[in-house]
């Protein structure tokens, strides 16, 4: 047989698959770095790929994609775009540990893996893009109008998820950019769409959705990534009841920041405080940074893109804001949140609040205690409680 029709060998998946680890994201004993939807898209994609193939992934959570085709399927080089920079570093920690490097950008030549933003630098001239279906019909749309655009015209999207977090509304955003969309048998309870056939025309570019909040006099900007896309998330809402209890701070983070609803509405209250936005995901940050400039506050809210502040000095700021999710990607877990109490303990002055909304039921106060300071109960209701944590000296 040819090498493109040689199966992947179980075993070089196996031994590649045993050596992921998901740091600097939470690890816990029922938290993987890769799953059936990775073996899946790989195994698939072997029949059309060759050691130069021109191959582009696209939300590989920590690296399974991109080290199966450089060490599986003996592609020589790999365009990667991740959304959240947990992931673009856990790729980079096992890719190291596998002997891959990251290529140079434009490098001719090179083998590897070139981490990319969404857009043309990724996916130019692809060939064949794997990707693990997002959770959202807007982040699907605003992937299928990129590879659409810049790809090569005879690209092939291989878009795998699991079947329980798939729609029928997935097929349909596909069939606006390729002409052809067949979903492929399930198995292990993953299936693949493959989507061919691709129309490259202008009206495939792609801008963030921006929609007036009426009800807090905002402009809110949304990439399709971003969470509760351009919609106040009833979390938020109830955090900002309490804005005007907030205390005027030097130097005022928004954590986890998704659209930014929460640094441009503190920053407006506050004018003599200078804002930072910060999240894990790009197209949060972006989002963030769309929206203060739709406010006219560009020049007072920084985005930052980071991974638990973990760029930022420790006792660099007054005030922390903090809506903390309680999933990750389809678990749910509460380390997420604990990570970030811990990084706004490290990150607050001695003296510094910690604002944080969760849901009741998850009995978060003792945390806050134990790992940031005095906490207290601010307020509630049926769904939700705000808390204040005030440092330790």
């Amino acid at each position: 047989m040819t090498r493109s029709q040689e199966p992947v060998a179980q075993n070089t998946l196996e031994d590649i698959f045993g050596t992921l680890r998901r740091h600097p994201d939470v690890e816990a004993p029922n938290l993987q770095a890769w799953d059936a939807t990775d073996r899946l898209l790989l195994e698939a994609a072997a029949a059309r790929t060759e050691p130069e193939a021109r191959l582009a992934v696209i939300g590989d959570r920590y690296g399974a994609l991109t080290l199966g085709a450089l060490g599986a399927l003996g592609v020589r080089r790999v365009r990667v775009h991740e959304d959240l920079i947990t992931g673009e570093r856990a790729l980079r920690n096992n890719a190291a540990g596998l002997g891959f490097e990251a290529a140079a950008p434009g490098a001719v030549g090179a083998t590897g893996f070139e981490q990319s933003p969404l857009g043309e630098e990724l996916l130019s001239g692809a060939e064949l893009v794997l990707l693990q279906l997002p959770r959202t019909l807007a982040e699907l749309e605003e992937i299928a109008a990129a590879v659409a655009r810049y790809a090569a015209p005879d690209v092939v999207l291989l878009a795998g998820g699991r079947i329980k977090h798939m729609s029928l509304g997935m097929n349909a955003v596909l069939e606006r950019y390729f002409e052809t969309v067949q979903p492929q048998l399930a198995r292990q309870k993953s299936r693949i769409i493959l989507a061919s056939g691709a129309g490259q025309t202008e009206t495939h570019e792609w801008s963030p959705a921006v929609e007036r909040l009426a009800e807090l006099d905002l402009n809110v900007a949304a990439h399709g990534a971003v969470f509760a896309g351009a919609k106040l998330d009833i979390g938020t809402r109830f955090l900002l009841t309490f804005l005007p209890e907030m205390p005027e701070a030097g130097h005022a983070i928004d954590l986890g920041c998704g659209t930014g609803i929460l640094a441009a509405m503190y920053a407006r209250q506050n004018p003599a405080s200078r804002v930072t936005a910060t999240d894990r995901s790009a197209a949060a940050v972006a989002s963030a940074r769309a929206t203060a400039q739709a406010n006219g506050l560009e020049e007072r809210i920084t985005a930052l893109q980071d991974d638990a502040m973990s760029t930022l000095p420790a006792g660099s700021a007054e005030l922390v804001l903090l809506n903390p999710p309680f999933h990750l990607g389809a678990s749910v877990h509460a380390g997420a949140g604990i990570k970030l109490f811990e990084a706004a303990a490290r990150v607050l002055a001695p003296g510094g609040e910690l604002w944080t909304v969760f849901n009741r039921h998850l009995q978060y106060l003792p945390a806050l205690e134990r790992l940031v300071g005095p906490t207290t109960e601010r307020g509630g209701n049926p769904k939700f409680t705000v808390a204040v944590s005030t440092r330790r000296p």
